[in-house]
């Protein structure tokens, strides 16, 4: 595309510069804050090349996809000579029109609980450092393939150095995790960074927590235990701040901040944080997965869509990045990427059995993504707003997660190096990425097949009007 000819032409149809008080850009869409919406010609914009779709709410949302959005918001700064939001949107992927928009607007107005608010903490520190799991990844990915093509690579310095830098985000993840916690709870962010590094002191090995008589280690309740410690560090900050002069202020409050909340993270949060990660992997890894099998896999996959609807699923996301940091690979993501194969085999059922031609062009909008790992504009499109598409889509989804937990419950890891991403673009980031495969095929047909006998019907067409 040319990127700078389209921030031209939505520059134009969005008022020009004086319209637009701030834009930034998430994984798939340009986001304009408009001082007028009246003033934006919506139409011209859903019509002009690459764009996918659009939102009109508080936020002007334009929907390019993975890859065109952080091109689009380079672009649009430089024809606008305006500066874009100095940190990059977190917030999920977005829908194709306004029922869709409808749809999740309801489904997010539940999600207000104080839960629900800890589940948002945890996306927001966690996913900023997505790209640097693709990356480290899409590296580990590559240098296996060379070690399988020419074994004799191994022994060369720059092949040792390459394959290194795929670990790179498992060496700094604590430290990293630690900087974006401490900015997401309002604390220093290099503080944050100490929280990180706490955590994981070499020193650490061998000493006894006293009552307890717990033995530490670095790296001892992982990355939970350092968004916990920079929430402590956060609120001892604050709370010092307001009783410390502001001439002692440099030299006091990081330094009881430090100590204090050093204290705090050696006696108490790194032995609960390691106590509570051990329950969640042995919960969804040794129980659900490799002992689960065929149930457990269909469990995992079919309900994985509901936990994003209660807005919780974000609790996951430091499972996967401590099993990517202890391991290597995550064995839970590839069977959880599963339940939007679901659905986009439910989409492919209403596109052929459907005969209204509106419903046809909302699906056909969201497939090609839907493909490519991006599930929302189906999801909030298509099957929520029609209810039981969705129930057949996630059940579909099961049938490709029971061949994933057969796998597991045979000895098979069927692991990802990295995460952010899910479909056909999680192929290049899994090893045994024939068994993955094999899963989406299961769950594409899974979601076809029962939304095709059980899950549409051209009556449901009220629920979209």
């Amino acid at each position: 595309m040319n990127y700078e000819q389209i921030a031209k032409e939505i520059l134009q149809a969005a008022g020009g510069a004086k319209n637009i008080s701030a834009f930034t850009n998430c994984m798939t869409r340009l986001r304009l804050d408009v001082a007028d919406q009246g003033a934006v010609d919506a139409k011209a914009i859903k019509a002009m090349q690459g764009v996918l779709g659009i939102v009109q709410g508080d936020q002007f949302q334009i929907i390019f996809g993975p890859g065109h959005a952080q091109r689009m918001r380079e672009a649009f700064a430089k024809v606008s000579g305006l500066a874009a939001s100095a940190e990059v949107d977190a917030g999920g992927d977005t829908e194709v029109r306004d029922v869709a928009g409808e749809t999740r607007a309801k489904v997010k107005a539940k999600q207000q609980t104080s839960v629900h608010t800890a589940f948002r903490h945890i996306g927001n520190i966690f996913i900023p450092v997505i790209p640097g799991f693709i990356a480290c990844g899409l590296i580990t990915a590559v240098a296996n393939v060379l070690k399988t093509l020419a074994p004799g690579v191994v022994s060369h310095p720059w092949f040792v150095l390459f394959a290194a830098m795929g670990g790179a985000i498992g060496g700094a993840l604590h430290l990293v995790t630690g900087y974006n916690a401490s900015k997401e709870f309002g604390g220093s962010p290099v503080l944050g960074l100490l929280a990180g590094a706490v955590n994981y002191l070499p020193a650490l090995s061998g000493v006894v927590v006293p009552i307890l008589g717990i033995t530490l280690a670095p790296s001892y309740g992982g990355v939970l235990g350092v968004v916990f410690t920079a929430y402590v560090y956060t609120v001892i900050e604050k709370a010092v701040r307001k009783v410390i002069p502001a001439a002692l202020d440099l030299f006091l409050v990081s330094f009881i901040t430090v100590i204090l909340g050093s204290i705090a993270a050696f006696v108490v949060i790194m032995p609960v944080s390691a106590l509570l990660m051990k329950g969640i992997t042995f919960v969804l890894i040794d129980f659900a997965l490799r002992q689960g099998g065929v149930i457990g896999g269909f469990l995992l996959s079919s309900l994985f869509l509901p936990l994003v609807m209660l807005g919780i699923h974000q609790g996951l996301t430091p499972v996967h990045a401590q099993l990517i940091a202890e391991h290597g690979f995550t064995e839970l993501l590839p069977i959880l990427a599963l339940a939007g194969a679901g659905q986009v085999g439910m989409a492919l059922a209403v596109f052929f059995k459907t005969k209204d031609e509106k419903l046809k062009r909302i699906v056909s909008s969201g497939l090609p993504i839907g493909f490519l790992g991006i599930g929302e504009p189906l999801i909030y499109g298509v099957s929520l707003p029609l209810f039981y598409p969705f129930i057949t889509a996630c059940a579909g989804a099961g049938f490709g997660g029971a061949l994933l937990g057969i796998a597991s419950s045979t000895g098979v890891e069927v692991g990802a190096k990295g995460m952010g991403v899910s479909g056909l673009l999680l192929l290049p980031l899994i090893d045994k990425w024939y068994w993955y495969l094999g899963g989406l095929v299961l769950s594409y047909a899974g979601g076809f097949i029962l939304t095709w006998l059980f899950g549409y019907k051209e009556s449901m067409l009220e629920r979209l009007r």
